[in-house]
């Protein structure tokens, strides 16, 4: 039904897909509160990027593991920049192509690519997994990484099992612009005029809470969340919750992790609880 978020007033964070994300919820009769959280930019120095396109083409690597559809676009960005795009999707094309989740791809997919195998689950677990029933010594294995993360679980894993391990991180996030956005965000959950909150990366909880404590306002957004439904993804970002001691009201049934089921799932949580929307 296109009336099912009809009253409710739910708050999406920034995300590639924000736009996408907005116009479902709109369709479902919500009014949608958007809150810009960080920027997304190509790193300062493009050499070591180059560096590895470079060595990618040369000598194409046995595997490739994708992280994110985000670094697969950034790293063709540069590639086409260099001229260097037609010969990187040549020698991508040799290599077995493992990603984690759907997101890289489909990003595979605009190069006219396709993955050998897909996480079950979007996570760095998830791809640990993946590849832990793989032969992999010896083989030379492109690895893109992205921000604020810390990936020595995984490369750690991949070099355990003889794997001969070259990463790439080819952009950085920019987010003290965006704390402005957060604290009214905040604000807004914590004086009850939001109805659900919608999380759909784990970067988002964590730029939630470093921006609460930048300003002071970590108290605020406890009790905001406490009053607000908190709806997760899939695995990856209600581990962060907890991690953050927080619970996760509603997440699509599993293996569903997208943003169609997700609405789903906070439509019919709300019906039993609305409105909630304070005058």
């Amino acid at each position: 039904m296109a009336d099912r978020l009809n009253g409710t007033r739910i708050l999406i964070l920034e995300t590639r897909e924000e736009a996408q994300f907005a116009k479902l919820l709109a369709e479902q009769g919500a009014e949608v509160v958007q809150c810009p959280m960080f920027t997304i930019h190509d790193v300062p120095d493009p050499a070591p990027v180059e560096a590895w396109i470079r060595r990618a083409i040369d000598k194409p690597f046995d595997d490739l593991v994708l992280m994110t559809g985000e670094g697969l676009r950034r790293i063709m960005k540069l590639a086409v920049a260099r001229g260097l795009d037609q010969a990187l999707v040549a020698a991508l094309a040799k290599s077995r192509k493992f990603t984690r989740g759907p997101k890289p791809g489909r990003a595979l997919r605009e190069v006219g690519l396709d993955a050998q195998q897909t996480t079950e689950k979007p996570t760095t677990e998830g791809v640990i997994e993946m590849l832990g029933g793989l032969d992999l010594k010896g083989h030379r294995l492109g690895l893109q990484l992205y921000p604020d993360k810390d990936h020595s679980a995984l490369t750690g894993a991949l070099a355990a099992q003889g794997a001969g391990v070259d990463t790439v991180l080819p952009y950085v996030y920019d987010s003290k612009a965006a704390d402005a956005n957060i604290v009214a965000a905040i604000d807004e959950m914590a004086e009850g005029r939001i109805d659900s909150i919608a999380l759909t990366n784990l970067g988002q909880v964590r730029r939630l809470f470093e921006a609460a404590n930048a300003h002071g306002s970590e108290a605020r957004l406890r009790a905001g969340l406490e009053r607000t439904l908190i709806a997760s993804v899939g695995p990856a970002v209600s581990g962060e919750l907890a991690a953050h001691g927080l619970r996760t009201d509603v997440s699509p049934a599993e293996d569903h992790y997208f943003m169609r089921p997700l609405i789903s799932a906070m439509a019919a949580a709300l019906a039993e609880k609305r409105p909630r929307v304070a005058g």
